[in-house]
Order: structure tokens, then C-alpha cells, then sequence
């Protein structure tokens, strides 16, 4: 059984992620049933999709994770950083989409299992260079998360 701070940030960042809340539709539910046509949609060339915004929220699951774990920087998955320009080429197919979904969720999965190995007393730690304590990167990331929901929420309604 998790400390009881560890077990409330796990429960910030899951509401926040895929499991039921009162706020509404959380970032998974946000794309639940959507295809690469939808995902790819831009209200105006020279803005996000909701594709591109699925795979920045995965690069700063990734940040905070390798953040929290001390990681050296390099290993997400996809070379560049922040936002990602998607579909890339002519990737516009569900098998990519669908890709980088599970590149969300798997990035959602690896930083539960480290907020879940936190130790209790690491909490409130500002990670060596970083300007931000352990609990402001959980509960970051969490507030990123329904940022970006509410963001292709939107993006949805307009298209």
C-alpha cells in the first residue's frame, strides 16, 4: 500500500489521465473513438492537432518520469522534442495513430510505476537541475493533462 500522499498523487494523475472524475472528460476520453482523419485536423495550417497535442503530452509524461527517476535526457521514443509534427509524411493511417496513442499510454503507465516508487520522503525533493520540486512535476503534469483534454475538446467542437 502506497503512502497516502503517493496513493493521492496517483489519483491526480490517474483522474487526470483515464479514470473517471467530476471534471468531466479526462485526456484518454478525449480521444476515445477518434480517428487519424480527426486527430490530424488543423484549424489553420500554421496551428496543433489534436495528434500532435496526444504526442506532446506523452514527451512530458516522459520528461517528469525521467525527471523523478534522475534520467539522462534521449530516450523518448521519437527524436526532437516538445511538439512533434504529426502525421509525419504520408503517415496518415490508423496504424500510426494508433501508435502514438499507445505512445501516450505507455508514457501514462512509466510514470505511475515511478510516482508509485517515490519515496514519501522524496515528495516535496527538487530534483538536482531542476527548478521544481517532485510534487509540482506530479501535480503538473496532471493539470497538463486536463489542459490538453479541454484543448481537443474544442478542437472537436470546431471541427
Amino acid at each position: 500500500m502506497p503512502d497516502p500522499e503517493i496513493a493521492m498523487l496517483l489519483a491526480m494523475i490517474d483522474q487526470a489521465f483515464d479514470h473517471r472524475s467530476w471534471h468531466g472528460t479526462n485526456l484518454k476520453g478525449s480521444i476515445k473513438g477518434m480517428k487519424a482523419t480527426d486527430a490530424a485536423w488543423r484549424p489553420n495550417p500554421k496551428r496543433h492537432n489534436i495528434w500532435e497535442t496526444v504526442v506532446h503530452a506523452a514527451y512530458w509524461k516522459y520528461v517528469v518520469r525521467r525527471r523523478l527517476l534522475s534520467e539522462a535526457k534521449g530516450s523518448f521514443p521519437l527524436k526532437g522534442s516538445n511538439w512533434f509534427e504529426r502525421p509525419a509524411g504520408e503517415e496518415l493511417t490508423e496504424a500510426a495513430w494508433k501508435a502514438d496513442v499507445k505512445l501516450l499510454v505507455d508514457m501514462h503507465r512509466t510514470l505511475r510505476e515511478a510516482v508509485e516508487k517515490l519515496p514519501a520522503h522524496e515528495i516535496y525533493l527538487t530534483p538536482m537541475g531542476s527548478t521544481v520540486s517532485n510534487f509540482e512535476l506530479i501535480t503538473g503534469i496532471a493539470a497538463h493533462d486536463l489542459y490538453h483534454a479541454g484543448q481537443i475538446q474544442l478542437l472537436k467542437r470546431l471541427r
